[in-house]
Order: structure tokens, then sequence, then C-alpha cells
């Protein structure tokens, strides 16, 4: 069964740092994309990120790009989105997933003073 649990999430201060975890099991997580989704209060679902599973490219929505950076450990079966300089508008719930397939349960990130 595959799983997907996000970590990391909490309150940060604008301008400071986070760094979201997913810890993935239940299948080859070294082959597959990966992928980090938001949704906002009253907001429908926004692509964060993607990172691909053999070249290790990574893809970033204009509204996170020179500030969000996502990245992957195989070994520890582990996806991750580190956050500086976050802004208000990045409040949201944020999943890891496979694109097309499992999503995880979410963490939720407050950006706020």
């Amino acid at each position: 069964e595959v799983q997907l649990v996000e970590s990391g999430g909490g309150l940060v201060q604008p301008g400071g740092s986070l760094r979201l975890s997913c810890a993935a099991s239940g299948f080859t997580f070294g082959s597959y994309d990966m992928s980090w989704v938001r949704q906002a209060p009253g907001k429908g679902p926004e692509w964060v990120s993607r990172i691909n599973s053999g070249s290790g490219s990574t893809y970033y929505a204009d509204s996170v790009k020179g500030r969000f950076t996502i990245s992957r450990d195989n070994a520890k079966n582990t996806l991750y989105l580190q956050m500086n300089n976050p802004r208000p508008e990045d409040t949201a719930v944020y999943y890891c997933g496979i694109p097309g397939g499992s999503w995880g349960q979410g963490t939720q990130v407050t950006v706020s003073s």
C-alpha cells in the first residue's frame, strides 16, 4: 500500500524558512517522479514543484521559483521542500504525491508575523 506522510509544517514568519518532509513507503520511491501541491483556504489546488526520478530535474511554479527548493533522498525514501523567504500568500496545506497517483494527507503551513 502506498503511503505518503508529510511533516514539518507549522507557523513561520515572513522571510523565515521551513523545511517540509514527505516519508514514502509501499512503492519503489526512487523510480517515481514526485510533486508538491498546495491548497490555500477557499482556493483550489495549486501545483508547486516537481522532481524527476532519473535525472533529478526540478520544476517550479513561478510563484515559488527562487524561494523554494525541492529535493529527494532515495536512500531514505523521503521528499523535501525547502521554503525560504516565505510570504503570507504561501499559507496553505501542502501535499506530496506521485503525479497522477497517490497523495498524502497534507501538512499545514501558516506564514504570519
